[in-house]
């Protein structure tokens, strides 16, 4: 695996298993976090929940550039194709419910990219890390 730019993160923000999050919204913004310190687009790939309920049972966070695109449907004269941004980078974290406690913990991490990071001062062109306050929006 490579690993081409490496930022100092306190220990404590690192995902590890056996992390406990309240719910998947408490998670994602971990997860967005993270994703943000060390440089990479996240997304989530998957959330189960319970059809009792509606309580998510399970769920997967990975790199955006996770998996393969499917092929392009489109007429195969286009002229400009869209590039292919997707490496199959297998960074992810999956979170499963505690029944006991009611919980969401962190029951697997994979956190070695294969592809480059982007840099401090380009973090915040990231689509995953381009969010502005209410106040913000207001003012625009």
């Amino acid at each position: 695996m490579l690993i081409f730019y490496c930022r100092a993160i306190l220990p404590d923000f690192i995902p590890q298993v056996g992390m406990e999050f309240g719910s998947s919204d408490e998670a994602w913004a971990f997860w967005l976090r993270y994703g943000g310190h060390r440089g990479f687009e996240v997304r989530k790939r998957y959330t189960n929940k319970r059809e009792s309920d509606g309580k998510i049972t399970s769920c997967k966070f990975v790199c955006a550039n996770e998996g393969h695109r499917v092929a392009d449907k489109r007429d195969p004269l286009t002229k400009c194709p869209r590039a292919e941004t997707r490496t199959d980078c297998q960074v992810h974290m999956n979170l499963k419910l505690d029944r006991k406690k009611e919980i969401l913990k962190v029951s697997d991490v994979f956190l070695e990219h294969n592809h480059k990071l982007h840099l401090p001062e380009t973090i915040h062109l990231m689509v995953s890390q381009r969010k502005i306050s209410d106040l913000q929006a207001f003012q625009i």
